[in-house]
């Protein structure tokens, strides 16, 4: 029997790639006849990069700007002429060498990645857009892609959301051609009250003042690059690059979890499988949302073949779980009630986790 386990990260605990080796080894302590194929999955977020290198392809660091400006070294993925951006990668929160800076953010590190990708010869960008620092509508983006920003004095503009407001014009004539396809589960349009300050900017350090800052800002650059573009779903992504890549690029949206499978070679993977194993941190109401887990129960269903999920813990009911193809739900809680202590010993109680499903799975005696 032949078991394909393609799960996303437990975010705080263990990579896609620990999750899948720590799966695969508990069901290996139950079941040593068993043949497992691990596919650690993402859905654009962060640790899409890390997807990619561990289905084949090769990681590259390049050096790029960070949220604030400050350098960082940040990784893309590439296999061909095709490159892997993870926007999260040099844009992220996790790049602040500090507090949180809502109004000043920048997502140039992420342009200055894909600059170096198209420098190498990839053709194909496929960014993945989660987990961004700032609100600056991809104008860094842009910036560090050759468009010019420039407020009514023919100067730049400095970097931020909030900088936007004084833009007077933009120009394109320096920007580098890219084919870029966005990979997300956003579904927010650039700016309004479903927008990307309103709805994303709090969780980056913006203040009910900033919001309306950045709102406004937003909406004076959407008149700017392409106003017919702010209400597309999707827009709103990563504080607005979705906007930018879609506006100004020509970028294309494609539900993350859709794309990054069809990247990895799900397909191809699932051939044989009598089971489908995902997972990730938390199973929620998020998860029901174009979350990676969903996204791989419903391929795997598409094929008739069962799905399921491990997770840190699980706060679906069984028909929430049985609505997204997943048939049963395990939960490191279910061994060990501290959530403090799951998060610090994850791997070790997920591979008796694996354990228990291949039991139940496979009905072998205790």
């Amino acid at each position: 029997m032949k078991v394909l386990v393609a799960p996303d990260k437990f975010k705080g605990s263990l990579t896609a790639a620990e999750v899948a080796s720590a799966v695969a080894a508990g069901l290996a302590d139950a079941h040593p006849g068993l043949v497992v194929r691990e596919l650690p999955v993402a859905d654009g977020g962060d640790g899409t990069v890390a997807a990619a290198v561990a289905a084949g392809f090769r990681r590259v660091e390049v050096p790029a700007r960070g949220p604030t400006g400050v350098p960082v070294t940040a990784s893309y993925a590439v296999r061909g002429d095709t490159a892997v951006v993870e926007l999260a990668e040099a844009s992220g929160l996790h790049r602040l060498p500090g507090p949180p800076q809502p109004l000043t953010a920048t997502s140039a590190g992420t342009g200055d990645v894909i600059a170096a990708a198209v420098r190498a010869g990839c053709r194909r960008i496929v960014l993945g857009v989660g987990g961004s620092a700032g609100t600056d509508g991809g104008a860094g983006m842009l910036a560090a892609l050759g468009a010019r920003l420039l407020d009514d004095t023919g100067r730049e503009l400095p970097f931020g959301g909030a900088a936007l407001a004084r833009l007077a014009s933009l120009d394109l004539s320096g920007l580098s051609e890219v084919d870029i396809e966005l990979a997300s589960d956003v579904d927010n349009p650039l700016y309004g009250p479903c927008g990307a300050a309103a709805v994303y900017g709090p969780q980056k350090g913006a203040t009910a003042a900033d919001v309306e800052t950045l709102d406004a800002a937003l909406r004076h650059w959407a008149s700017i690059a392409g106003p017919e573009f702010a209400s597309r779903p999707g827009a709103g992504a990563a504080g607005g690059v979705g906007f930018a890549a879609m506006a100004v690029l020509g970028a294309r949206l494609r539900p993350g979890i859709e794309l990054l499978l069809e990247l990895l070679g799900f397909d191809a993977a699932l051939a044989g499988a009598s089971l489908v194993i995902t997972g990730e941190g938390s199973l929620d109401e998020q998860t029901l949302s174009g979350k990676a887990p969903a996204g791989v129960a419903r391929a795997a269903a598409a094929r008739g073949i069962p799905c399921i999920a491990v997770s840190g813990r699980c706060r679906l009911t069984s028909g929430q779980l049985a609505e997204a193809g997943i048939s049963a739900a395990y939960a490191l809680t279910d061994l060990e009630p501290d959530p403090a202590r799951c998060m610090a010993e994850a791997a070790p109680l997920l591979r008796r986790l694996a354990r228990r499903v291949a039991l139940d799975y496979f009905s072998l005696s205790r």
